[in-house]
C-alpha cells in the first residue's frame, strides 16, 4: 500500500526522485499508517531529543543591582521532521523558531540534547556536511547571472569528481525545476542594478544550497518579504525538493491558506517550548482534546496560535500547554473577564492533577516521550517498544502491564521517528537502495546518510578551490570595473599633477625639500588610494559565511585566491604613476626599484584595509578605523621626526608604521651615492649626506630590505585576515 502510494506521489510530481528515498517495499510490506497527515508512511527523518539552549541574561534585581540569570531559549524539545516532507516551524514572535532551526543545523555550540538523522546521531560537523541552510537574507553576487551563480555553486559543492558536462546538465535541470528558465541569463541585481524578482532571487538562493543534493535542507523564513504569489511559488518548489527525498525544515510566520496545503508536518513553539508536533489536519483534534473547539470557518492552526497567546498572557503561561503536549495533562481552562484595563484572560480552574489510568483528565491520545527506542538511545514513545515475532514470523505487541493504558497513533505521522507509533522499525529500513535517480533529480549521487562517512570534508582539492574562487573574482571585477578604474584614474591624475608641480627639481636646498615633499606625498597617495576597498569584503562577508558554513571551500583558499586576484590589478595601478613621475621629474636610482616599492606599498595597504574590513561591523566604522590608523602611520613614518628623534616610548609606532618602509626606501633609491644635490652656500650636500642627516642608512643593499619588510607586513595582515575569517566569521551561536 505504501509502495503504491509512493508511485502515485512520484507520478504527480513528474517522477522527480532521489536515490536517497528509501524504498521500503524492497525489504518488507508495510501497513498503511493510521493517522495520516503526510505523504509517506515509511520514511526516516531528523530526530531531536531534549534540545535545550540556555543563555545567561543580565537583569536588575529587587535592589536595583544587576544579576545574572540562566534563561532557556529552548527547553526540552523532542520531536522529529520526517523525510520526504516539509516540516514547518511556527509560533508567535519570540517563540524561538530561528533558534530552534539553528539548533537543528548545528549552529549552536552550547546546545544540550541529541540530533539524529535516520537513526544515526549527528555531530555539528556531520550536519554541516549533509545539510544546507538557506538564510533569510539572499546574499548573492549581484553581477552574476542566475546560470553563473548556480554553476559556481556546482563547482564548489560537487567538486572535480563530477565532470563539467554533468555539472552543466545538473544546473540546467535545476533551473528548470526552480522555474528560472526565463531568467537564466539575467543578473541577480541589487539596489543599483536591475535584476531578477524577489521570488526568483529566493529560488536562486535555494538552488545554490541544494545543487549537491543535501540530505537536510533548512530554510529561515523563506517567504519573508515576498508577495503572496511569490511566497507560494517558493514553498511549492521547496515542496518538490522534499518530494525528491530530502528532509526539509523551515520557519514560517504567517502562511497563507494555499501555503498551508503544502506543509506536511508542523512544529509549533512558544517561549522556546513545544506546543504541538504533528500533521496540519490533526490540529483540530489536538484542540478538541484540550477542550477548545475550533469556531466554524476559522483556521485551526490560527486558532491554536490564538490559544497559545491567551495562555501566554495568563498567569499560567505556556508551560501548561507544553505539559499537555508532553504528557497529556489538560491545561487549566481560561475564562474571559473584563477588568479595569479591558478584556483579559484569567484562570478559572486550577491545574488538574494526573489521576492515573482511570482518571478523566488525562488525555489518552497523547504519548509520553520517556521510553526507549529499540534501535537508538533516543527518548521515544511507549508504542515504539520492540515487537516480538512468533514462530510464524507474525509480529505482535508485547503484553501490556496491568492497568497500563494503550496509546494510539492518532495525531502523529506513522514514520520511524520520535512520537511515531505506526510500525516497528527494522534495520533494513535505512539502507540506501542502489537504483538510479531520475535524470532530472536535483540531488547528488550518494547523498544518503550512509554515504556521508565516505565524503570528504571539502568537495574540491585546495588548488581546485583557489581556481574556482579566482575565476569568480575575475568575473566580478570584469562586471564591476568601477573600483579598479577609479583607483587607476586617481593615481594617473595624481601622477600628472605631481609631474607638473615638481617638474625637474633643481640641485639646491629647495630642490631637496621638493624631492622630500614629493616622496612623502607619493607614499600618502598610494596608502589612501586603497581606502575605498573597505566595503569590498564587508559586502562579501555574509556570502563568505553562508558558503563556508557548509564547507564549500576553505577560509585559507579564499584568502589566497583574493590575493592572487588583486596582484595584476595592483601592478596595473602602480605602473602608470611610476612611469609618469619618473621621467618628468628625472628621478635618480633604479626605476625597477621605484616601481617595485610602489607595488609593494599598494599590496601592503590593500592587505591592511582588507584586514580592517573583516573586523569592523560596517563600512562607516571601517572608514574611520582605516583613516585613523593611516594618520598614525603618517605621523610616525619618519618625515616629521626621523627615527632617531622619536621618543623611546613611541619607537614601536615607528616600527609598525607601514609608511616608514616605502618612505625610507624611496629616499635611499633617490639619494644613494656621492651625487651632489646641493652646492653651497653653505655646504655641498651629496646623497649620502642627506641620508645621514635624515637618520637613514646609506648601505647599498639596505633599500631592498625595506621592500622585504613591507612585504612581510602585507603577509602579516593577510594572516590576521585569515584568522578572523577562520575563527571569528562564523554564523554560530555560543
Amino acid at each position: 500500500m505504501a509502495h503504491q502510494h509512493q508511485h502515485q506521489h512520484n507520478a504527480r510530481h513528474g517522477g522527480h526522485r532521489l536515490e536517497t528515498v528509501i524504498d521500503m517495499a524492497a525489504h518488507q510490506q508495510q501497513p498503511e499508517k493510521a493517522g495520516g497527515g503526510g505523504r509517506f508512511g515509511f520514511t526516516g527523518g531528523l530526530e531531536f531529543t531534549s534540545l535545550t539552549y540556555t543563555v545567561v541574561k543580565k537583569q536588575r534585581g529587587a535592589g536595583g543591582e544587576w544579576e545574572k540569570k540562566d534563561v532557556d531559549l529552548l527547553h526540552e524539545i523532542t520531536g522529529y521532521a520526517p523525510k520526504g516532507c516539509v516540516t514547518a516551524v511556527m509560533g508567535p514572535s519570540g517563540a524561538g523558531k530561528s533558534t530552534f532551526l539553528d539548533a537543528l543545523a548545528g549552529r549552536i555550540a552550547s546546545l544540550d540534547g541529541r540530533v539524529a538523522l535516520d537513526g544515526v546521531e549527528m555531530s555539528p560537523s556531520l550536519i554541516k556536511r549533509s545539510s544546507a541552510y538557506v538564510m533569510q537574507d539572499d546574499r548573492l553576487f549581484p553581477m552574476l547571472t542566475v546560470y553563473e551563480t548556480l554553476m559556481f555553486a556546482a563547482d564548489f559543492r560537487l567538486g572535480s569528481t563530477v565532470s563539467a558536462s554533468d555539472k552543466k546538465l545538473r544546473v540546467e535541470n535545476l533551473i528548470e525545476q526552480l522555474g528560472l528558465t526565463s531568467s537564466r541569463n539575467t543578473f541577480i541585481g541589487d539596489e543599483g542594478t536591475r535584476g531578477v524578482s524577489g521570488g526568483e532571487r529566493r529560488r536562486v538562493s535555494i538552488g545554490v544550497d541544494i545543487i549537491h543534493g543535501p540530505a537536510l535542507l533548512f530554510l529561515d523564513e523563506p517567504t519573508s518579504g515576498l508577495d503572496s504569489t511569490s511566497a507560494h511559488s517558493v514553498i511549492e518548489k521547496v515542496h518538490d525538493i522534499a518530494c525528491a527525498g530530502s528532509t526539509v525544515v523551515l520557519t514560517i510566520h504567517q502562511p497563507s491558506s494555499r501555503i498551508l496545503l503544502l506543509l506536511d508536518h508542523l512544529i509549533i513553539l512558544a517561549r522556546g517550548q513545544l506546543m504541538y508536533s504533528g500533521g496540519p489536519k490533526e490540529v483540530t483534534a489536538h484542540l478538541g482534546r484540550m477542550g477548545r473547539k475550533v469556531p466554524k470557518g476559522e483556521n485551526s492552526i490560527e486558532h491554536l496560535l490564538d490559544v497559545i497567546q491567551e495562555y501566554e498572557q495568563s498567569e499560567h503561561g505556556v508551560k501548561a500547554l507544553a505539559e499537555f503536549c508532553l504528557t497529556g495533562l489538560k491545561p487549566p481552562k481560561l475564562i474571559a473577564a473584563y477588568g479595569a484595563e479591558g478584556l483579559s484572560t484569567v484562570s478559572s480552574i486550577p491545574q488538574t492533577p494526573i489521576l492515573g489510568p482511570d482518571g478523566d483528565d488525562f488525555d489518552r491520545s497523547l504519548r509520553s516521550q520517556h521510553s526507549k527506542s529499540p534501535w537508538s538511545g533516543v527518548q521515544l514513545t511507549p508504542s515504539r517498544r520492540p515487537k516480538h515475532k512468533d514462530q510464524h514470523g507474525r509480529s505482535h505487541e508485547p503484553p501490556s502491564a496491568p492497568h497500563n493504558h494503550r496509546y494510539t497513533p492518532e495525531i502523529v505521522m506513522g514514520t520511524p521517528t520520535p512520537l511515531s507509533s505506526a510500525y516497528t522499525v527494522d534495520e533494513d529500513d535505512y539502507l540506501t537502495p542502489t537504483h538510479h535517480a531520475a535524470p532530472n533529480a536535483t540531488g547528488a549521487p550518494g547523498v544518503g546518510i550512509n554515504a556521508l562517512g565516505h565524503r570528504g570534508k571539502f568537495a574540491n582539492s585546495y588548488v581546485g578551490e583557489v581556481w574556482v574562487l579566482i575565476r569568480r573574482n575575475f568575473t566580478n571585477i570584469w562586471r564591476t570595473p568601477e573600483l579598479f578604474l577609479s583607483r587607476l584614474m586617481v593615481l594617473t591624475v595624481m601622477g600628472f599633477l605631481m609631474a607638473t608641480m615638481f617638474i625637474k627639481p633643481k640641485d639646491d636646498t629647495q630642490g631637496i625639500t621638493n624631492r622630500l615633499s614629493f616622496f612623502i606625498f607619493t607614499v600618502c597617495v598610494f596608502f589612501f588610494s586603497s581606502n575605498d576597498a573597505v566595503p569590498a569584503f564587508i559586502q562579501e562577508r555574509f556570502i563568505f559565511i553562508r558558503e563556508t558554513s557548509h564547507n564549500a571551500y576553505r577560509a585559507s583558499a579564499y584568502v589566497v585566491a583574493g590575493l592572487i586576484t588583486y596582484l595584476p590589478f595592483l601592478l596595473l595601478q602602480s605602473a602608470p604613476y611610476a612611469g609618469i613621475v619618473w621621467f618628468a621629474l628625472k628621478l635618480h636610482g633604479q626605476f625597477l626599484y621605484f616601481l617595485v616599492m610602489l607595488y609593494a606599498s599598494l599590496l601592503s595597504t590593500n592587505s591592511f584595509v582588507v584586514f580592517i574590513s573583516s573586523v569592523v561591523p560596517n563600512f562607516i566604522l571601517g572608514y574611520a578605523a582605516v583613516i585613523a590608523f593611516t594618520a598614525l602611520f603618517f605621523l610616525f613614518c619618519g618625515y616629521f621626526l626621523n627615527s632617531h628623534s622619536i621618543p623611546v616610548a613611541w619607537k614601536w609606532m615607528n616600527t609598525i608604521s607601514t609608511m616608514k618602509y616605502p618612505y625610507e626606501g624611496l629616499l635611499m633609491n633617490e639619494f644613494d651615492g656621492d651625487r651632489v644635490f646641493a652646492t653651497g652656500p653653505p655646504d655641498t650636500l651629496t646623497g649620502d649626506d642627506i641620508l645621514r642627516l635624515l637618520g637613514i642608512s646609506t648601505v647599498e643593499d639596505r633599500k631592498w630590505w625595506m621592500v622585504l619588510y613591507l612585504l612581510g607586513w602585507a603577509v602579516f595582515y593577510r594572516v590576521l585576515f585569515y584568522l578572523v575569517l577562520r575563527f571569528a566569521s562564523k554564523n554560530k551561536r555560543k
